[in-house]
């Protein structure tokens, strides 16, 4: 996290402002909601997690069964059922 000198980029009635609340302490100003970007967007991860449940959703669909999908993807029975009877595929 990088840290800037409040005097080197707020005006002085906005620091005197914030002097009321806090004094000589560090403190995070996050970033507004419209600049985050969603897990996995940047990497790919999220993409890639998405594919991989679409064929889950897809062999359940022809007869695989839980546990062998569990075993294939090395995931837990539980993880393949909420991934097959989630309706985020359909």
């Amino acid at each position: 996290m990088k840290y800037t000198n409040a005097k080197k980029i707020l005006p002085e009635k906005l620091i005197i402002e914030i002097q009321q609340y806090v004094q000589g302490e560090t403190i995070y100003i996050p970033k507004q909601e419209k600049e985050y970007n969603s897990w996995g967007s940047l990497s790919g991860g999220r993409q890639w997690l998405e594919h991989r449940n679409a064929a889950i959703r897809h062999a359940f669909k022809n007869n695989s069964s839980i546990e062998q999908l569990a075993k294939e993807y090395f995931l837990s029975i539980e993880t393949i059922k909420k991934i097959v009877y989630s309706h985020n595929g359909d």
